[in-house]
């Protein structure tokens, strides 16, 4: 049990297909104790549940848009685990619908770019700031979770992809920043998964079926695959990596252009004739 007696905080779980449950599952499995949080009254019920599934010594509100909500779910944290935690998993990220329909310039808005970065890369900061002396007293670590909208132009992704790329620097400055206490900070970028969140990005089935065929290993990647690897991460086989990046997807992110992609194109096109080449 390689997590045995490590303590984890746990935010992002939404229903069984969330990538935070996969997280929370994969912990628990190598003997971690955890703490999940919940948003508001809506998810509470589901986290509830999933306390019961992990056994989790709590539930406890996290509104991570308030942040006297994240510094009084720390607080009640440091009351139950006051000689520290070696770990929280960020696993948040929200942009208004809107904003993920659409053509990029068009439908961007001041408010929506506010919001997807406050939610979804900011909100990774405040939960370092809020745990940072629990997790300095066991040189624990920091996980969040982002995806290849961050560095390609994926459709409908928008403002997100901005946010995410905003988060993967957040990441290595944490890192930065934080190393010389001993906490480490990466994070993992997952193929597309269906999950509650991906269900608001138009055509994200479209999105499946293509990275299927471009992806290496021709298939998508699992929660459980990405549990794992967070399991890895956060454990003390990964001492010595921080401020890192891991890619999760099946390969996807190494490839331009796949051999089904070619052949796909090609099919149908003529033969050249000699005086055409």
């Amino acid at each position: 049990m390689l997590l045995t007696g490590k303590r984890f905080v746990v935010t992002g779980i939404a229903s069984k297909l969330s990538i935070a449950w996969a997280i929370a599952n994969s912990l628990r499995s190598q003997g971690a104790d955890l703490i999940l949080t919940y948003p508001n009254d809506k998810i509470k019920k589901r986290v509830e549940m999933a306390g019961e599934t992990f056994g989790a010594v709590a539930v406890l509100p996290c509104d991570v848009a308030n942040d006297a909500d994240i510094e009084a779910c720390f607080a009640k944290v440091g009351e139950i685990w006051g000689d520290g935690i070696d770990g929280i998993v960020h696993a948040i990220g929200f942009a208004p619908a809107e904003q993920l329909d659409g053509d990029f310039t068009a439908v961007t808005t001041r408010k929506g770019f506010a919001i997807a970065h406050d939610i979804s890369s900011y909100s990774f900061i405040a939960l370092a700031k809020a745990g940072r002396e629990l997790l300095k007293k066991r040189q624990g670590s920091l996980l969040t979770l982002t995806y290849e909208g961050s560095i390609s132009v994926l459709p409908n992704y928008n403002v997100m992809g901005l946010a995410k790329a905003s988060l993967e620097a957040s990441v290595r400055y944490l890192a930065s920043s934080l190393g010389a206490e001993g906490i480490r900070v990466n994070a993992i970028s997952a193929g597309p998964i269906r999950t509650l969140a991906a269900s608001g990005i138009k055509s994200f089935r479209k999105m499946l079926d293509m990275n299927e065929k471009i992806a290496p290993l021709q298939r998508n990647v699992t929660q459980d695959e990405v549990g794992n690897a967070a399991l890895f991460l956060l454990s003390p086989w990964a001492s010595g990596i921080t401020g890192e990046i891991l890619f999760v997807d099946c390969g996807f992110n190494t490839v331009a252009m796949s051999e089904t992609m070619l052949s796909e194109t090609m099919l149908g096109e003529k033969t050249p004739t000699d005086d055409e080449v």
